[in-house]
């Protein structure tokens, strides 16, 4: 009686997992627009960000950007940018900016598909609908896949968030001074730069 029973729960199970996508089939999707991310297997639609969200995600962006090209460290990757950050079943993340080290980029090269593992900086421009609980999982799923360092930034309150592993969060704001630490070496901004 009781191998029936586990015989047909098996279905079951066997049929949730199928509907479970891989960063396969995120590749796949139709083009129809919007912003996708892959959550352990489960596809998450993202809104457009808004015009303010935009405008930081570029500052800080292309900050670092040119930072990065000039003292040859790696590259700096745009909001669009899948990384696989977890397997079986997938998540695929897609920070607004993102830092891939050049001794990373040696290891994997330049790759077509999305980024095999956390970039060692991500960054999240925090939008008006994100809840904290959100934006904690999103932090938590960085820094658990290896990620270096992520930093948080608030439009609203005009703050930067800093995380790291194993370490207490920082909240910089105003004239501080927003640094790459050992992970962007030599890099920094006014905080207050990176806001409209």
């Amino acid at each position: 009686m009781a191998d029936i029973e586990l015989n047909q729960s098996k279905p079951t199970s066997l049929a949730a997992q199928q509907n479970l996508l891989t960063a396969d089939d995120l590749t796949k999707q139709p083009d129809d627009g919007s912003r996708y991310e892959l959550v352990k297997g489960v596809l998450q639609k993202m809104p457009p960000a808004g015009f303010e969200h935009g405008i930081c995600a570029a500052e800080i962006g292309s900050k670092l950007n040119m930072y990065v090209k000039r003292h040859k460290l790696g590259y700096v990757c745009g909001a669009e940018t899948g990384f696989r950050i977890a397997q079986n079943p997938d998540t695929v993340r897609a920070p607004d900016a993102a830092f891939v080290c050049q001794t990373s980029i040696e290891r994997q090269g330049i790759v077509k598909g999305y980024w095999e593992g956390a970039p060692d900086l991500a960054v999240e421009v925090i939008s008006p609908g994100d809840t904290y609980a959100e934006v904690a999982e999103k932090v938590e799923a960085w820094l658990t896949a290896g990620c270096r360092m992520v930093w948080v930034i608030n439009p609203r309150r005009e703050t930067v968030e800093v995380y790291r592993p194993n370490a207490d969060f920082t909240i910089l704001r105003g004239s501080d001074i927003l640094d790459g630490g050992d992970v962007v070496e030599g890099f920094q901004c006014s905080v207050q730069d990176i806001f409209v």
